[in-house]
């Protein structure tokens, strides 16, 4: 074997431990991620003595497996899962699709004072929700009832003939108020994100349909919008996810008891003085699976969005 056989027999041998080293690397970490996970489902499936004498993860006996706590946590869940769903996707399109319009105007359309506003949405991502939550109750439950009340009554008063009363109290009503609350907040991180992503597609492109007589709602329609479906999966994910997991503008919009989302009807399901972990950990499973299913159906557009591509 010659001196040049050697060294690469040498550097094989240096791939493979590198590669084994990943593989080890990364099984480790997945085996972090999820023993949380693995946690809660051994948990959700215990009874309350079997969860008592033995270790959290470690999966229960024939006489301590039970679904008690599944069924608990679904019948719970299954009011406030609709709920979140009828508010939050409606939200997460809306954001989305505003976002790219926003970000498409402000990126390959040149006006005045196009920077400030930049700037402004900028801003407006890192203005903390607990500082708006007294001014958009009363805007949600005072002022805006005011406005559609008094233009009701200046549009159709001679068709009633009385008062027009808004149902702020109406659960659907405060589930659209949810949705557009969320719509509105969410826009300025939609525009970032798809802002940095126009300022990647090849200007010659856009200049070419320009030149061919294209107008900018025919470029975004069907120029930008094709190209734009990475990025729509990033959007919709991260968007998704916050709108449904959120619960803090839940609280503030949402006192109507059979309007509560996912989020209030889970933080009922662990209140109390004697914690139930089973039913605790099954509700916290079952409110997870629609992001979930979220992330599988949109998995491979997020991961194409995420790179650029």
């Amino acid at each position: 074997m010659s001196i040049r056989d050697g060294d690469f027999i040498d550097e094989l041998r240096s791939t493979e431990n590198s590669r084994i080293g990943l593989y080890v690397l990364l099984l480790a970490g997945i085996v972090f991620y999820l023993f949380p996970v693995e946690t809660a489902v051994m948990t959700m499936f215990k009874t309350e003595s079997a969860f008592a004498r033995t270790l959290p993860f470690a999966p229960p006996g024939a006489d301590g497996f039970t679904l008690e706590a599944l069924s608990t946590a679904w019948n719970t869940l299954r009011p406030g899962l609709l709920n979140s769903l009828l508010m939050a996707i409606p939200a997460t399109i809306m954001s989305a699709l505003l976002g790219s319009l926003t970000a498409y105007g402000l990126t390959t359309i040149s006006w005045r004072g196009q920077v400030g506003v930049v700037v402004l949405i900028i801003a407006g991502i890192f203005i903390p929700y607990q500082a708006v939550l007294v001014p958009l109750a009363q805007f949600w439950f005072q002022v805006f009832p005011g406005l559609v009340e008094g233009f009701v009554n200046t549009l159709f008063g001679f068709i009633t003939g009385g008062s027009w009363q808004y149902p702020s109290r109406n659960g659907y009503v405060q589930l659209l108020q949810l949705s557009v609350t969320h719509a509105a907040y969410g826009i300025p991180i939609c525009t970032l994100l798809f802002r940095s992503y126009y300022q990647s597609i090849s200007e010659e492109m856009i200049e070419a349909a320009r030149l061919d007589g294209a107008s900018a709602f025919s470029i975004y329609r069907n120029i930008i919008l094709p190209l734009s479906l990475p990025m729509f999966a990033v959007t919709l994910i991260y968007q998704f996810t916050q709108v449904y997991n959120d619960l803090l503008f839940a609280l503030v919009l949402i006192n109507e008891p059979a309007s509560q989302v996912a989020t209030q009807r889970l933080a009922a399901l662990t209140g109390g003085v004697i914690q139930s972990f089973n039913t605790t950990m099954a509700g916290a499973i079952v409110a997870a699976l629609p992001t979930l299913l979220v992330y599988i159906v949109f998995g491979e557009q997020f991961a194409k969005g995420v790179a650029g591509e």
